[in-house]
């Protein structure tokens, strides 16, 4: 299946190689560009993206406010596609509140031509961008640094199932499916099954908030090893 993709970004230089790159590749098809926010928001209503690339500064509307206007749209909208947020900086004070938004993860700019394509393609399959210790890091110091806004993430906490919990911890530790399903000794479709069931229990859109919730309920703390 083809991933349709939308670039807002409010470099043209920036817009055109990404989706030179992109376009390049069998599965991805850039079906729309924008140069601002507020664009970008049309643009995602008119093409139905999988997927939109969203640069975080920009002139008219900046890319968090544009993500929370995709991501939580009208009554009436009913499409709500990935957002992959693009930065500059690793440590990025928009990048936290894009993934509280429901941001499905973040991307440095200067990030090599491969990792951009798969992180499209990871986005698109509904996983999130977590991986990398980077993210961990930015999570772990906005949690710290700014108290959970969330209502009794700890008491939340009691509607999981020990084996639940657990798999919340490992996900929040930043470890894949694969990963997950080793360190329990578990087939890993019977991880995913466990994931689904903490991601509907808990409200939450995908493993980028899975992660915010975990740090905020107090599961895992900053600085925590994995």
């Amino acid at each position: 299946m083809t991933i349709r993709v939308i670039i807002v970004d409010d470099q043209a230089m920036v817009r055109a190689g990404f989706a030179a790159l992109l376009s390049a590749q069998a599965d991805i098809d850039v079906v729309g560009e924008a140069p601002d926010g507020r664009q970008g928001v049309q643009v995602s209503r008119s093409t139905h993206p999988d997927v939109v690339l969203m640069d975080v500064r920009m002139p008219e509307m900046d890319g968090l406010t544009a993500a929370r206007e995709i991501l939580d749209p009208p009554p009436g909208v009913v499409h709500r596609p990935r957002v992959l947020m693009l930065t500059t900086f690793d440590i990025d004070d928009y990048v936290y509140e894009a993934l509280r938004a429901g941001a499905s993860g973040f991307l440095l700019k200067d990030a090599p031509p491969a990792d951009l394509i798969a992180a499209v393609r990871v986005v698109a399959s509904g996983e999130a961008l977590l991986a990398p210790s980077v993210t961990r890091r930015l999570i772990a110091d906005f949690v710290q640094q700014r108290p959970a806004p969330r209502k009794d993430p700890a008491l939340r906490l009691k509607g999981l199932t020990p084996r639940e919990t657990e798999v919340l911890e490992l996900i929040a530790r930043g470890l894949s499916n694969q990963e997950i399903a080793g360190h329990l000794v578990l087939a890993e479709q019977t991880v995913k099954t466990h994931i689904g069931r903490v991601l509907a229990k808990l409200d939450l859109r995908d493993r980028a908030q899975a992660v915010i919730f975990a740090y905020e309920a107090g599961l895992v703390r900053p600085g925590d090893s994995g």
